[in-house]
């Protein structure tokens, strides 16, 4: 029988943990980041729009890098400065405004992305790739319910459903837009290696 103090210990332990390997994962990228001229979060940006086809709404920009429309905008605003990204108003509605790549943009990230690629590889070895399925569904869940409590007007199902990481083909257009040819092959079966 779990006791209230082992429930409430594994909850902080939890909590404690996510925020850790979060902020760890960050400072991270951001040093390996910073070697082309990015930070984490200008990486996101980047990567976000040209996995999508080079084009994105603020808004939904905003949503896929899980900012406020505010933040994205004053990210956005200092990414136009810095000339890595470019506003344009859409041709039919003059109301629509998208984010797309400049060629700045496009060469910092060309680097980047791979670099990215091989940090996470790296952090997420000592993980079976069975470990590495239960992890993504566990934090999927989590996930969700961080969306939905962002969110609480919004149908769960439809939050589920709508979920930018379970997209259909979102692995091959990262890999065809972000990361490099050849990491396909060399890391998608990766090595498994036991838990210890």
């Amino acid at each position: 029988m779990v006791t209230n103090s082992e429930s409430g210990n594994t909850v902080l332990r939890l909590w404690l943990l996510l925020h850790r390997v979060h902020d760890g994962i960050v400072l991270c990228e951001d040093s390996i980041f910073g070697k082309y001229g990015l930070t984490t979060e200008k990486f996101s940006v980047l990567a976000a729009v040209k996995s999508r086809g080079g084009s994105l709404k603020p808004s939904e920009l905003a949503q896929i890098v899980a900012r406020s429309p505010n933040s994205i905008s004053m990210l956005v605003d200092r990414m136009v400065k810095a000339g890595w990204v470019k506003r344009t108003r859409d041709r039919k509605d003059r109301r629509v405004v998208n984010v797309s790549l400049t060629g700045n943009g496009e060469k910092a990230l060309g680097p980047a992305g791979p670099a990215g690629w091989e940090f996470i590889q790296k952090i997420l070895s000592p993980l079976s790739y069975k470990d590495k399925q239960a992890l993504t569904g566990m934090l999927e869940v989590l996930k969700c319910e961080v969306d939905g409590y962002l969110n609480p007007e919004a149908d769960m199902t439809e939050i589920i459903k709508n979920s930018y990481t379970k997209q259909p083909g979102l692995y091959e257009r990262m890999v065809k837009n972000i990361f490099p040819a050849g990491s396909e092959a060399k890391h998608q079966g990766g090595k498994k290696r036991k838990t210890k």
